[in-house]
């Protein structure tokens, strides 16, 4: 079973400073969503929470406005990943954090994306609570709400083919049995979604 959640004083420290690096501000809901996610496709493993707790707030720093370049072509090519891995550490140092299980929190977050393929247990786990954030109704308001300002999503098409390709090909990556049985409801509610699309819009989708 996972380990109880420690009495840490670097969780509150670490929420808040995720709350005021967040930006914009809708960026910040996926932290403690992701973290309750891992607290469910978790509860069969063995695991050190402490670790999936500090990779699941720190593993998108490098998304926010003022951590990640705003240059288009700078931003094209940036590995906000990387940037997470490198920032962490410190970051993690100045909370509180034990400094033993710092090199454990830097691997969740290199693995934590679905083409990623994570060794250790932390990883797993939030790599799947991370795919189910993109599926079902969360899945869709975040793509949704990036429609515009994003350059991944220009227009309503490009944000509809997203979420027909997270439906195609993220549930088979999920490898923990809990995941897989969240999944269902997600896959099916997203499923329709996109069908209710194409009666609606027919091919005038722009």
């Amino acid at each position: 079973m996972t380990s109880a959640p420690a009495a840490s004083n670097f969780r509150q420290a670490l929420a808040e400073y995720i709350r005021a690096q967040a930006r914009p501000v809708d960026k910040f809901g996926h932290q403690p969503r992701l973290y309750r996610l891992t607290r469910l496709v978790g509860e069969r493993q063995r695991y050190d929470d402490d670790v999936v707790y500090a990779a699941a707030w720190l593993h998108d720093l490098g998304v926010f406005i003022g951590h990640r370049p705003e240059e288009l072509a700078a931003l094209a090519a940036w590995d906000h990943v990387r940037y997470a891995m490198e920032q962490a550490p410190a970051v993690l140092r100045r909370l509180g954090f034990p400094e033993q299980k710092i090199p454990a929190v830097v691997e969740a977050i290199r693995t934590h994306q679905a083409e990623a393929d994570p060794q250790s247990v932390e990883g797993i786990v939030l790599r799947d609570a991370d795919i189910l954030e993109q599926l079902g109704a969360i899945g869709i308001l975040r793509v949704a709400a990036k429609v515009g300002r994003d350059t991944r999503y220009p227009t309503f098409t490009s944000a509809a083919q997203s979420l027909r390709n997270s439906l195609s090909l993220l549930p088979e990556k999920l490898r923990l049995p809990k995941a897989k049985e969240l999944a269902r409801s997600r896959t099916a509610l997203l499923r329709d979604f996109l069908n209710q699309i194409d009666e609606e819009a027919e091919m005038d989708l722009f």
